[in-house]
């Protein structure tokens, strides 16, 4: 597999990069790195209204930043192949920071290149080593697409959106072994993203297009589904559970094709018995939501109109980053930022002091900072090799 790497410090205003060498180990040890990676997508576009193959697309790439200091190293790997099709959780990274699995959803046909099927692989990369890289893979079901890893950092869940089904693997070191397929709904039911309990114990699978979540039990390595389903706002999407283990969260859009405002569905996993107990409104077009590390703010990424046709009379120029903070059992806004068109991931750094947002056409990283009082746009824009299109930092829900 041909791989490049290229590490640079993006200080604002400027840029200086270098080859990647000696120097990238010092670097490491020094400052105990503080994972985000970035899945960019080079073979699907959105700009047009509708995902379309780009002709003679240049090979998918990872962008790994680093950011146990300010601006962050960023490093580049090519030819790790992603899609945008998918929420953008088809990244996920183990809190010790040592692996990073990255979800394969979809191959183009290469009998019929407008056209493309899903896709079984799961990619490892080992972050201990210099530089990291792909070191293996593992198989799961048919498209997957959100990805979790278990408390203790050995069970993997991931959604397969056209399985109607969630995966079950086991990651021993940079190992990743199948163990089971948990059958959820029917293929077009669309098994979108799963989220883990803090204790282990439960996961949570978004049904998209049958509006609800699923639960799942977790003994050990036997994962099953329970017969338990939870009503949500509209089509729901990305999956969180707060790190106190008390509220399940999804963000769903309606039925509508209008400007029409989409909600937060909280569930609160502590009542008796465990039900939807709040909708929050959030914005047009929710694509993802991530939590702080310490749960107090929960970041909504908005199309808001962005990712609409040229000729659509709705279509803006920008989507929005909205910023809730927990109240009790629930969220209650507190700030909205533009960026810049089709936002997809957004991630906190794993220290919470920065919060990261992809924005898919412009091939841009937007980082701000984290305050007591919200968001703070830090001006830096971090150029990216593709699309982004996936997003999740070290540790991340």
């Amino acid at each position: 597999m041909r791989t490049l790497f290229e590490l640079y410090r993006a200080p604002l205003g400027c840029c200086f990069s270098w080859i990647l060498g000696a120097s990238f180990v010092p670097w490491l040890a020094a400052a105990g790195p503080q994972w985000v990676i970035s899945a960019n997508e080079n073979k699907i576009d959105l700009t047009s209204g509708v995902s379309r193959l780009v002709p003679q697309a240049a090979p998918d790439t990872l962008t790994l930043l680093n950011f146990a200091s300010f601006p962050p190293a960023v490093l580049h790997l090519t030819n790790v192949s992603n899609s945008v099709l998918g929420p953008p959780s088809n990244v996920a990274i183990s809190a010790d920071g040592r692996v990073a699995l990255v979800s394969d959803s979809v191959q183009v046909d290469s009998v019929n290149p407008g056209k493309w099927f899903p896709a079984h692989r799961i990619h490892v990369l080992d972050l201990t080593l210099t530089p990291p890289r792909v070191v293996g893979e593992g198989r799961a079901g048919a498209q997957p697409s959100g990805l979790a890893i278990a408390p203790g950092g050995r069970l993997v869940l991931v959604a397969n959106r056209a399985g109607g089904s969630v995966s079950v693997l086991r990651l021993q070191g940079t190992t990743l072994t199948t163990l089971s397929e948990v059958p959820l709904a029917l293929s077009a039911d669309e098994v979108s993203d799963v989220a883990i309990t803090p204790d282990g114990t439960r996961a949570y699978a978004s049904v998209r297009e049958k509006n609800h979540l699923r639960e799942l039990r977790i003994e050990g390595e036997t994962v099953t589904a329970t017969e338990r389903k939870f009503s949500t706002y509209g089509r729901p999407y990305r999956v969180l559970t707060t790190p106190d283990g008390r509220l399940l969260l999804t963000a769903g859009t309606g039925a509508g094709n209008g400007p029409d405002v989409d909600a937060l569905t909280v569930i609160d996993l502590k009542a008796n018995p465990p039900r939807t107990t709040d909708l929050v409104k959030l914005g047009v077009s929710p694509e993802s939501i991530e939590l702080s590390p310490d749960g107090r703010w929960l970041a909504a990424v908005m199309m808001n109109g962005s990712n609409l046709a040229p000729t659509d009379p709705l279509l803006t120029d920008h989507g929005q980053v909205v910023l809730f903070e927990r109240v009790g059992a629930t969220f209650r806004h507190r700030q909205t930022v533009n960026v810049g068109r089709i936002p997809e991931g957004a991630a906190f750094t794993p220290d919470g002091r920065h919060l990261v947002v992809q924005t898919h056409p412009d091939r841009r990283l937007w980082v701000f900072d984290v305050g007591r009082s919200g968001l703070r746009d830090t001006g830096l824009r971090i150029p990216v090799p593709g699309m982004p299109s996936g997003m999740r930092a070290q540790g991340g829900r």
